[in-house]
């Protein structure tokens, strides 16, 4: 299942979040901001090793780096990553 690393207060997360549901793509919302110190390092790790940015994403493996929300791209990434058809 998708793992979306995110916070509440983040407005590119919130559009990635509405995405998914407008979508029905399952996922599961993981609060970056409540997480002990090793899921932490992994977002940091999957965002360049300096800090974490959202929403970063997780599927089976392969991270996509967190940025600003822009629905093609967010599509485009899905796709690659194998989330959706």
């Amino acid at each position: 299942m998708l793992k979306v690393y995110a916070v509440s207060w983040c407005p590119h997360c919130r559009r990635a979040v509405h995405y998914l549901n407008k979508h029905n793509i399952d996922f599961e919302y993981i609060d970056i901001e409540a997480q002990p110190g090793d899921i932490v390092q992994k977002v940091i790790d999957a965002n360049g090793g300096v800090d974490w940015v959202v929403p970063t994403m997780e599927f089976n493996g392969q991270w996509r780096p967190g940025k600003k929300h822009n629905d093609a791209e967010l599509e485009a990434d899905l796709r690659n990553m194998g989330v959706i058809q």
